[in-house]
């Protein structure tokens, strides 16, 4: 097929039409394209390769193994439930380091700070 050039027609999966269809190539990046437009809807979007995006069953199966290897992987890192590590040394600021309150005092003494948490309070107004 040789170099790519705006205008080219190209097959590429289109996110609004759901399925692929021929598309125009809008914008090359170092002679590749990047953008494209749909010729039967005339969506611009980032060129996929012919690739369908995952289905949000597919994201949702991911991210819930990835958060099954994540507690997995917290269990067997190194520290038990007690707060003592698996050598049997105390962690710093669980129960069994002794510290009245966790996490009360840094290692130098002073007070630790909390985390930052941002606030959720309602932002925007609602209008009727």
């Amino acid at each position: 097929m040789g170099e790519m050039r705006l205008g080219d027609v190209i097959d590429d999966h289109c996110i609004k039409c759901r399925r692929i269809t021929n598309h125009s190539i809008v914008s090359l990046v170092n002679g590749a394209a990047a953008k494209v437009r749909c010729r039967t809807c005339y969506h611009d979007h980032d060129y996929r390769h012919e690739q369908a995006p995952p289905s949000k069953k597919e994201l949702k199966k991911a991210e819930a193994e990835a958060q099954a290897a994540a507690a997995a992987g917290s269990a067997v890192a190194g520290s038990a439930v007690d707060g003592s590590a698996v050598d049997g040394t105390a962690v710093a600021g669980s129960p069994a380091a002794g510290s009245a309150v966790a996490g009360s005092q840094d290692g130098d003494g002073t007070a630790a700070l909390p985390a930052a948490v941002p606030n959720e309070s309602k932002a925007k107004t609602e209008r009727a």
